[in-house]
C-alpha cells in the first residue's frame, strides 16, 4: 500500500483536471467497505487498523474536551470578564457601597439625635428635630437600598454557582464519554493485535508484502509506510469565521503505536475560495503555530514544518494554531488540512495515511465593502446550515475527525451560484497539501538515509 504514491497521483490528477480530484474523494474518506462486502466475513487487518485510527481520534478529542471543560470551569468562568462572575463582582461592590451608605446614614441619625438632646432653646430644638427627621428618612432609604443590593448580590452569586454546577455536570458527562472512548480504543487495539498475531486478512497472502514491484505491500527499499495510529485531530476551530478576526484552535498529535517515534512532524495548511468559487482567498488567511516548548508564534509553512521532537507510545502533543483573517476578505468557504509523519533515528519513517479536512464558513466583515456577514456575495441570500461542533475555542468539543466526522469545524456550507466550484477549489487545496506532504516525506526519507 503506497499511500504517498497515491497522494502524488491525486495531485497530478488535480493539475490535469480539478474535477478528477472530486471523483477520487473516497481515497481520503474513512475507507469503510460496503455492507455487502463485509457480511459474513471477518474484518481485514487494514479495516481493523482503520477502526483503531477512528477510535484513537475519538479518544483524543474526548481527552481534549475534558481538559478544555475543566480549564473553562477553573479559569475562564472565574475570570472577571466572564458574565456571571462579572455580575458577582458588580453586585458585590454595589452591596458593599450600600452597606457603607447605611452605616453613614445611621451615624447621621445618632448625631442628629445628640444635637436634639443638647439643644437649649426652642429654636435650636426645632432645627435639631428637623435634621433628625431628615436623617431618619435617609437612614430608612439607605436600609432599603442595602436590602435590595444584598438581594441582587445573592442572586448573582446563586446564578454563578448554578453555572459552575452545570459545567461540573458537563465535565462528568465528558469524562464518561472519554472513558468509554478509551475502552473502545482498547478493544480496537486488541482486535488488531490478535489479527496481526494470527496473520488474518493480509492482502499480500502472507508473503511479507513482497509482490511484484512491491505493489501489494510496503514499498521496496524501506520507504515510508502508512501509520494510521499516528493521528492528527483539530479541536476548537469554529464553523464560521468573520473577516478581521483571529481564531485560536488546537492540533493534537497522538502516537497510538507501541513504540516511541523519534521525530514527529505535523502538517497543517488552510485553503479558501469565495462564494462564487472563482477567487482564491488564501492570501487573506495567515496561519501561525506555537507549542509549549517553543511558545513564540511562527508562520505555519507547510513546506518547512518543524519537528515536535520525540513522541512516546500512547502520548500526545498539542500544537496551538492561530488563524488571522483579513478584514477585507469576501464571504466564502475554507478548510484546514492536517496530517502528521514521523522519522526515526534508524531511518524508518511513515505517517498518517489520510489528509483530514476541517471546513469553515468565511463571513465578510460588516461594512467592509466585501459583503455583510452571513450574506452570500453572489446572491445576497443567507448561507446554508453549517453542521458540526463550532463555537469559540473554549467550547468543549465532543468529537473529532475530518470532513463529515463532527470535528472542530462543521460541514462545508454550499451556497452561491454554483455548488461545485467552491468544492473543487477546496479539493484543489487538498491536492496542494497532499503534494507538499509527499515532497516533505521524500525529503526527510532521503535525509534520514544520508545520516
Amino acid at each position: 500500500m503506497k499511500i504517498r504514491r497515491v497522494l502524488a497521483t491525486a495531485v497530478a490528477a488535480a493539475v490535469i483536471s480539478p474535477a478528477v480530484l472530486l471523483s477520487a474523494g473516497p481515497a481520503f474518506a474513512d475507507g469503510k467497505p460496503a455492507a455487502s462486502q463485509t457480511q459474513n466475513a471477518k474484518p481485514t487487518v487494514e479495516e481493523l487498523r482503520q477502526a483503531v485510527e477512528r477510535a484513537q481520534k475519538e479518544y483524543d478529542a474526548a481527552v481534549v474536551a475534558v481538559n478544555d471543560a475543566i480549564t473553562f470551569l477553573e479559569k475562564d468562568m472565574e475570570a472577571d470578564t466572564y458574565p456571571t462572575k462579572a455580575a458577582v463582582i458588580e453586585t458585590g461592590n454595589a452591596a458593599a457601597a450600600a452597606a457603607k451608605a447605611r452605616t453613614e446614614a445611621d451615624q447621621a441619625v445618632a448625631d442628629a439625635r445628640a444635637k436634639l438632646d443638647a439643644a437649649t432653646t426652642e429654636e435650636d430644638r426645632a432645627a435639631a428635630q428637623t435634621a433628625l427627621d431628615e436623617a431618619e428618612k435617609a437612614a430608612e432609604e439607605a436600609a432599603d437600598a442595602q436590602t435590595a443590593a444584598d438581594a441582587k448580590a445573592t442572586a448573582a452569586r446563586t446564578a454563578h454557582d448554578d453555572a459552575r454546577v452545570a459545567q461540573t455536570r458537563k465535565i462528568g458527562l465528558l469524562q464518561k464519554a472519554r472513558d468509554e472512548a478509551k475502552e473502545k480504543l482498547a478493544d480496537a487495539e486488541k482486535a488488531l493485535a490478535d489479527a496481526e498475531a494470527a496473520g488474518e486478512g493480509e492482502e499480500d497472502g502472507g508473503n511479507g508484502g513482497n509482490g511484484e514491484d512491491g505493489q501489494d505491500g510496503e514499498e521496496p527499499g524501506g520507504e515510508c509506510v502508512p501509520e494510521p495510529r499516528l493521528t492528527a485531530a483539530v479541536t476548537g476551530l469554529p464553523d464560521k469565521i468573520v473577516g478581521g478576526t483571529t481564531q485560536t484552535f488546537t492540533l493534537r498529535i497522538t502516537n497510538g503505536t507501541a513504540k516511541t517515534m523519534d521525530a514527529v512532524y505535523p502538517y497543517v495548511g488552510v485553503h479558501a475560495f469565495d462564494d462564487k468559487g472563482l477567487k482564491e482567498l488564501d492570501s487573506h488567511l495567515d496561519l501561525e503555530w506555537s507549542t509549549a516548548a517553543n511558545p513564540a508564534w511562527r508562520d505555519a509553512d507547510l513546506m518547512d514544518a518543524s519537528s515536535l521532537g520525540s513522541l512516546a507510545s500512547k502520548a500526545s502533543l498539542d500544537v496551538k494554531l492561530r488563524l488571522k483573517v483579513d478584514a477585507d476578505v469576501p464571504s466564502g468557504q475554507g478548510a484546514a488540512f492536517v496530517t502528521a509523519d514521523y522519522v526515526n533515528d534508524d531511518g524508518s519513517c511513515g505517517g498518517y495515511p489520510d489528509l483530514d479536512q476541517y471546513e469553515f464558513r468565511i463571513l465578510a466583515k460588516a461594512g467592509g465593502g466585501a459583503g455583510s456577514p452571513g450574506k452570500n456575495d453572489a446572491t445576497g441570500s443567507k448561507p446554508g446550515n453549517v453542521t458540526g461542533q463550532g463555537g469559540a475555542s473554549t467550547t468543549p468539543v465532543t468529537a473529532s475527525g475530518g470532513s463529515g466526522t463532527g470535528g472542530g469545524g462543521g460541514a462545508l456550507a454550499r451556497t452561491g451560484s454554483s455548488d461545485v466550484l467552491p468544492t473543487v477549489g477546496l479539493a484543489g487545496g487538498a491536492a496542494l497539501v497532499l503534494g507538499a506532504g509527499a515532497v516533505l516525506v521524500a525529503r526527510r526519507r532521503r535525509t534520514a538515509a544520508d545520516a
